[in-house]
């Protein structure tokens, strides 16, 4: 399918009549020649009407003879990434030509991937500055993907004793929570009371929920009544349940008679 064809039914498709694509930026006989297929738009223009239609450029330019001049890297980029080549696939993207509307984006992607794994490895052998100039080299680029791996690119650094960088991590808090969560299912009271210890907000509704919980397995009834006191906004009715337990436990029947009636209202 030709690229004017494929403008074309992209157009229907979003049920847009020709005037409605255009907008102010082209005209309307130059949208008709180009779906004719006897104008070819320039990129910028191409990319204007993909945005208009929610498609990647891509889309159109597929199987049409204007090709990318990056193409040949890439695709050779792409082979020695996935054979574990990180030194020839960043080799080869050395050449790539900025900038190429087609494939920009994968190769900053791919870009950032190939020095951390050339980082990891330097660092692994035991050579530190190499492994400092790669991980400069990847802190470069921006990519759509960029917290993840401005993450992992963090904690590769943080092997460097010249860099300080936990204050620029994220919070490890909802995972340390999950890991929690995932321990007291399968009865491992210590290791999901250490786990949780570990987090950086410990006054979190969540956090005080599960905390709680540990303690009340534990028969802590008054660490436990603490904690769900803190989450009681959040939980009013799982606290109330918690609370009347806790509450009788200590046996102050007068509480947990309070917390009782709660639950039944």
């Amino acid at each position: 399918m030709e690229l004017g064809e494929k403008l074309r039914c992209a157009r229907i498709e979003a049920g847009l009549s020709q005037r409605q694509l255009c907008g102010e930026a082209i005209t309307r006989n130059m949208l008709s020649q180009i779906e004719n297929g006897t104008a070819k738009p320039s990129m910028k223009t191409l990319q204007y009407l993909a945005g208009r239609l929610g498609k990647n450029v891509s889309f159109f330019l597929e199987e049409e003879a204007v090709a990318s001049p990056n193409q040949g890297i890439m695709e050779s980029a792409r082979r020695l990434y996935d054979v574990g080549d990180w030194a020839g696939a960043a080799l080869v993207l050395e050449g790539y030509q900025e900038p190429d509307a087609i494939f920009d984006r994968e190769k900053q992607l791919l870009w950032v991937l190939v020095h951390l794994e050339l980082a990891e490895q330097a660092l692994s052998e035991g050579r530190k500055p190499y492994a400092d100039m790669l991980l400069e080299k990847a802190g470069t680029e921006t990519v759509y993907c960029a917290k993840e791996l401005e993450r992992r690119r963090l904690l590769l650094l943080g092997r460097l004793p010249e860099h300080k960088v936990s204050e620029h991590l994220p919070s490890l808090d909802g995972e340390l929570e999950l890991r929690a969560r995932e321990a007291m299912a399968a009865g491992d009271l210590q290791r999901a009371a250490c786990l949780l210890d570990a987090a950086e907000d410990q006054r979190s509704p969540s956090w005080c929920m599960l905390r709680g919980e540990v303690y009340i397995t534990n028969k802590a009834y008054q660490n436990a009544a603490r904690c769900f006191h803190s989450a009681e906004e959040a939980y009013p009715m799982e606290t109330a349940q918690k609370l009347e337990l806790c509450y009788r436990e200590l046996e102050d029947y007068k509480q947990a008679y309070e917390y009782a009636c709660k639950q039944k209202k």
